[in-house]
């Protein structure tokens, strides 16, 4: 089932990763000034202030913090590596209701070297860790596969079945998936993985893979640009339940070298013509 065209930006989120040139403050008003409805924050964003004050800022703004970026990085080839990636994962949490975010996205992390299967178990080890303080301070954490191209460094969760089945063993209403079309758009058993998740599902992020790609992390798209059927897996994702954002999430060494307010526009354009 193909999703229905887009014809304003009630659900329109996007990160501040995506216009990463502009502070905090930049983003927010350029944001709401041009009808976004949703930010998700990431950490970096928020160094050197007060978070409470960040999610102030936010909300006088008229936007709703949709999540904060990134939480996990659990595996580690030494105890005291593990531990100090747990605390600092716990920290995040106390960030994250400060802020006023319901959602810390976890990329779940990986060691080169370290068999996948062990790299697993530590996080699953370690969002075990973290939750009891997530369900205390009302924060979820959604467990966002990354495209297999990252298992070796950035996340030995590949597959929306492994996401799915990690939330299944951990058994938590705290605990969800985050459906990224970059990540996941190749699967052949994406669209049964999606009615799988159901509402399990915790965020939606879209983009596009250009080809050729320049840059395996910084080359992404805007919707539009490349192979991904972001429209079609967005109607999968409805037809599952979930009724969230749709949060465009760039990571482009090409656009963030440009102006980002044309950038900002470009997103627009392609959020309405293309998802």
């Amino acid at each position: 089932m193909s999703g229905e065209p887009i014809n304003d930006l009630s659900r329109l989120c996007i990160h501040t990763i995506t216009t990463k040139p502009w502070g905090l403050e930049e983003a927010v008003s350029r944001y709401a000034e041009a009808g976004v409805s949703g930010i998700t924050v990431w950490r970096q964003a928020l160094e050197g202030r007060s978070i409470a004050r960040a999610g102030e800022l936010i909300r006088s703004a008229g936007l709703e913090i949709v999540s904060i970026c990134r939480g996990g990085f659990f595996p580690a080839e030494s105890e005291s590596d593990r531990k100090n990636a747990i605390e600092d994962n716990i920290e995040l949490i106390h960030e994250a209701a400060e802020l006023g975010a319901p959602l810390i996205v976890l990329v779940c992390g990986a060691v080169p070297g370290l068999e996948l299967e062990e790299a697993r178990k530590q996080i699953r080890e370690g969002i075990e860790a973290i939750l009891p303080h997530a369900e205390s301070q009302g924060v979820k954490l959604g467990i966002e596969p990354l495209h297999p191209m990252y298992a070796d460094s950035r996340s030995a969760i590949n597959t929306l079945a492994q996401a799915n089945d990690m939330c299944q063993a951990i058994g938590s209403e705290s605990v969800g998936v985050v459906v990224d079309v970059y990540h996941v758009w190749w699967d052949p058993n994406l669209m049964d993985e999606i009615n799988r998740a159901g509402e399990k599902i915790l965020a939606f992020h879209i983009c596009d893979w250009r080809t050729p790609t320049e840059d395996l992390l910084n080359d992404r798209g805007l919707m539009g640009e490349g192979c991904i059927p972001v429209r079609k897996i967005r109607g999968w994702v409805g037809s599952a339940g979930f009724s969230g954002y749709n949060e465009v999430e760039i990571f482009s060494n090409r656009r963030w070298s440009g102006d980002m307010g044309e950038f900002l526009n470009h997103i627009i354009d392609a959020y309405l013509d293309y998802s």
